[in-house]
């Protein structure tokens, strides 16, 4: 591994070894499972707002400085609110790791409720066109509730 650090600290911000063979990878789609996680509850969160009128900017504001702030809510937040997610990563890569973090919960003898739930979310997402649009726009395929 210490030969290959020069070269990947050329693209890479932070380098951990986690472990032997396959480490890594398992890392990755714990890191998916985190992701889909949060963008399922960034999106129920702003349509919570939309539908009460408020202002998503301040609300933003309010929220982004405590215990919610993550990656997803700095950098996805503005663009998911205006409706753009033509850029980032895409459903369709979203929705294979997923499967394979499913596939590997499986496998070690665990349940994936939440992710197994937003990787249906994101099916409907790619049924509806969408499978080449970033990950957060979960947002407009999540189900409507009964007074909408």
């Amino acid at each position: 591994m210490a030969r290959a650090v020069p070269l990947m600290e050329c693209y890479a911000a932070r380098i951990v070894h986690v472990g032997g063979a396959g480490a890594g990878q398992t890392t990755k789609m714990a890191n998916q499972m985190c992701i889909a996680g949060v963008l399922g509850g960034l999106s129920e969160a702003i349509r919570l707002a939309q539908a009460a009128d408020l202002d998503t900017e301040r609300v933003f504001e309010a929220i982004s400085g405590g215990a919610a702030q993550s990656w997803q809510m700095d950098n996805r937040w503005s663009t998911m609110t205006k409706g753009e997610f033509d850029h980032g990563f895409a459903i369709d890569w979203m929705r294979k790791d997923l499967g394979h973090a499913l596939d590997e919960a499986k496998r070690l003898g665990l349940s994936a409720p939440v992710t197994a739930l937003v990787d249906q979310f994101y099916a409907r997402v790619q049924s509806d066109g969408g499978a080449r649009q970033d990950t957060s726009a979960l947002i407009r395929h999540l189900p409507e509730g009964e007074n909408r």
